[in-house]
Order: C-alpha cells, then sequence, then structure tokens
C-alpha cells in the first residue's frame, strides 16, 4: 500500500493577526510546520497550536525562514553563512522549548519561502542551514526538495532527507516551483488539487505549467495553510488519497 505524510505551514499569525485556521488543519495534516518567529508567529500563538498538535498527535516541525516578518519570509535575504547557521539554531531551539513544554518534540526541520527556494541551489546558505540542524540535533530529519544542493549538504552531514511535493503549487519543468511573483503560482482547482496529489503519490509524475511531465519523489505532500479555501484544499486531498487506498502517516 503506498503511504505518504501530509504537511502544511501552521502557526503563522501574528498578535490579533491571524492567517488560516491552525485547528482545523490540525484535523487533517500528519505534520505541522510550525512558524517560529522569524517570518511570521509569536510566542503565545506558538504555544497554542504546539499544544493543539500535541494533543491531536500531530508532529511538529520548526518551519525556520529569514528575519523577516515584513515580508514574511518571502524576500531573498543575502546573509552571511556564520549568520545564517545562527538564525536557525536560534528558531529551532525556540520552537524546541515550546514543544516540550507543551508536551512533544520538534521532530523535524523545514525551511520556509525564499530560504527554502533559496537553498535550492544557493550552496553557501544550504550549508549554513544543514551545518544548523546538525549541531542542534543530528537525528532531526530535514524536509525539502529532491536535488536541491540543501540536500547534498545535509547528506554530506549524515542527515536525513525528506523529499516533499506541493500539491497546491505549479511547478516548472525543470522540477522547481514557479515563483509567487507568477500569476499561476498557486492553484485553487480543490478537485484537480486532489487528483494532483494522488498522481504525484501513485506515478511520481506532476505536470509542469508547460504541459510536460516532471519526475516527483515525495515522502511528504504539503497543503500550504495560508492560501484561500486552504481547509477545503487540505480535507479534498486527504479524502482523495484515503479512498484511492493511500494511507496518511507521518514520515517520522
Amino acid at each position: 500500500m503506498a503511504r505518504i505524510d501530509l504537511n502544511s505551514d501552521l502557526g503563522e499569525g501574528f498578535g490579533i493577526w491571524q492567517l488560516g485556521d491552525d485547528d482545523a488543519m490540525l484535523e487533517i495534516v500528519t505534520s505541522a510546520n510550525i512558524a517560529c518567529g522569524f517570518h511570521a508567529g509569536e510566542p503565545a500563538g506558538l504555544f497554542r497550536v504546539c499544544k493543539l498538535a500535541a494533543e491531536r498527535g500531530v508532529r511538529i516541525g520548526a518551519q525556520v525562514g529569514y528575519r523577516d516578518l515584513p515580508g514574511f519570509g518571502r524576500r531573498f535575504m543575502d546573509i552571511a553563512a556564520e549568520d545564517l547557521l545562527a538564525d536557525v539554531v536560534y528558531q529551532i531551539g525556540a520552537l524546541q522549548a515550546i514543544a516540550q513544554a507543551c508536551g512533544s518534540t520538534v521532530s523535524y526541520v523545514k525551511p520556509h519561502g525564499a530560504l527554502y527556494n533559496t537553498i535550492v541551489t544557493h550552496c553557501e546558505q544550504a550549508a549554513a542551514v544543514a551545518e544548523a540542524v546538525r549541531m542542534v540535533d543530528a537525528t532531526l530529519p530535514v524536509l525539502g526538495m529532491t536535488g536541491s544542493v540543501f540536500f547534498e549538504e545535509a547528506t554530506k552531514l549524515g542527515l536525513r532527507t525528506v523529499a516533499e511535493a506541493f500539491a497546491d503549487r505549479a511547478y516548472r519543468p525543470d522540477g522547481q516551483l514557479v515563483s509567487r511573483r507568477e500569476p499561476s503560482a498557486v492553484l485553487d482547482d480543490v478537485t484537480a488539487i486532489a487528483q494532483r496529489a494522488l498522481m504525484m503519490v501513485t506515478t511520481g509524475e506532476v505536470a509542469a505549467v508547460d504541459g510536460t511531465k516532471v519526475r516527483i519523489s515525495a515522502e511528504s505532500i504539503c497543503v500550504h495553510g495560508d492560501s484561500p479555501g486552504a481547509v477545503t484544499i487540505a480535507a479534498a486531498v486527504r479524502d482523495r488519497l484515503q479512498t484511492s487506498g493511500v494511507e496518511i502517516r507521518a514520515f517520522c
């Protein structure tokens, strides 16, 4: 039987500004990439989301990003490797403390936004993120994109790499994600997204924006928690996978 993990970016509200429906998403996903305060999130909100995740048996991942609250971590930052390493160590440590206080733990690390996309090809930043994870806990898996230099650097350090695919994002023919600056980057057709996720799991392929087939290797599928209709989309993806005989289970 095929099996897959479902993950989503959560805990991204800030004070009175709420983003997405974390409560509802935690009833659907098996892994929660929880913000660590640098691109989004604040302590009280993160504590609440970690507590809910712990109660529901959802794995907690440290969603680390650039220190960029105004840009939501979606802008490239030309940051020195030693500064990025320290920032990532800090973020993992902060979320680990909150997760432990809530009766759980940080089970993996996933870079966010511009950092995620940058370390697909940026060797220096990829190495800094990988080394930061190793320094905190070398047993933590890292979630990312197959073929990225981040995975190459993580493998060199003995870290477990977990390949991820995106049900609701458009792909370029080279296998990378279409920039969010493009109007076609984020998908919104619920039925098509659910079918797309199923094809990723069962065939290992996804259609790129030009119609070509891109090979996909994934242990986890991401459904973004901040997209319009995110809960409906995530529920449809889970239902489509389960009714087709795919087991939904956390990767760690």
